[in-house]
């Protein structure tokens, strides 16, 4: 058969099948067409969702923005007892949204927050970008807060202090400060070798790190000397003794990590949580009429702390 009507015979069968069972479908092998085809089917969430900035009811499973602030210092305070209460002091330094994400778009709920400010010749071109995409001030630092979908708030919403409560539990994560090169006894806790006889210059060595010939090796991730610090920690429940929304200070008991002048990122304490009811949802919004010049600092009583806590 030549090659003429092997091609003739082909195109009537294609013919008949199309008669015969209708026009098919065109398949895709490709994730971007299929996704192109499942949003003309079916309209996007994004377009349709609104973001408005108004207090809602917060549930038991909702979860709010965290804050950025900068680590001022410590000083102490003295309970009605006379004990002593060390107090870290730190500052929310003009936090604002920046940038909401949504499932739709990003594939989750969160909130990415900026604090600080800082100039355009200090940022790169896609940073400089990035802000004036979502029309907000350029900002020094910035952090994602995942949030459930009642915890999103439009962008450029400003966080301020008041999105805590005296007398809740936060937790407090920041870069702790840098220690260098030490040893086992300080790095890990070691007691160190004989302190008298039967040892020499070797007073704060490790010892013996490793086995005899089976296996003849040092193990992954034996303690031994070596950098400390200088790495990510998170100092859970950290009680929140007082606010100044003046000045947008606040006033925790005990040490967070990093050096005064660093930046440190708080949210709600997941283990220790607060009281629903008392906390703004999804965060403070300032009132037109409000003078936050006028405003007093809101003190905690120290007599409501936990008093295991407060023994440490």
């Amino acid at each position: 058969m030549s090659a003429a009507s092997r091609g003739l015979l082909t195109r009537l069968r294609l013919r008949l099948r199309l008669l015969h069972f209708g026009r098919p479908h065109p398949r895709t092998y490709t994730s971007a067409a299929a996704d192109v085809e499942s949003a003309i089917e079916a309209p996007s969430d994004a377009v349709r969702r609104i973001i408005d900035a108004r207090p809602r009811p917060m549930g038991p499973e909702s979860k709010r923005t965290g804050a950025i602030a900068v680590k001022c210092g410590m000083t102490a305070l003295w309970d009605k007892w006379g004990a002593r209460v060390p107090i870290t002091v730190l500052w929310l330094d003009d936090n604002i949204v920046s940038q909401v994400k949504t499932v739709e778009k990003e594939g989750i709920f969160a909130l990415q927050i900026g604090a600080g400010q800082k100039k355009a010749k200090q940022l790169t071109k896609p940073e400089v970008g990035h802000f004036r995409k979502h029309g907000v001030p350029l900002k020094r630092k910035l952090r994602e807060f995942p949030v459930t979908e009642d915890g999103l708030i439009p962008v450029g919403t400003p966080i301020t202090v008041r999105h805590f409560v005296p007398g809740q539990y936060v937790d407090v994560t920041g870069i702790s400060m840098g220690k260098g090169f030490q040893g086992g006894m300080k790095r890990w806790g070691f007691s160190g070798m004989p302190a008298s006889h039967g040892a020499s210059l070797s007073h704060r060595s490790i010892g013996s790190t490793g086995q005899r010939d089976a296996p003849g090796r040092v193990f992954k991730g034996k303690k031994m000397p070596g950098r400390m610090g200088g790495e990510q920690v998170t100092v859970k429940n950290v009680w929140v003794y007082k606010i100044d929304p003046c000045r947008n200070l606040m006033w925790v008991r005990g040490q967070v990590p990093g050096a005064e002048g660093n930046f440190v990122f708080i949210k709600d304490s997941v283990f220790r949580k607060p009281d629903i009811s008392l906390l703004p949802f999804p965060t403070h919004f300032i009132p037109e009429d409000e003078d936050l010049s006028q405003s007093e600092p809101i003190v905690a009583d120290l007599g409501d702390m936990d008093p295991f806590m407060a023994a440490d």
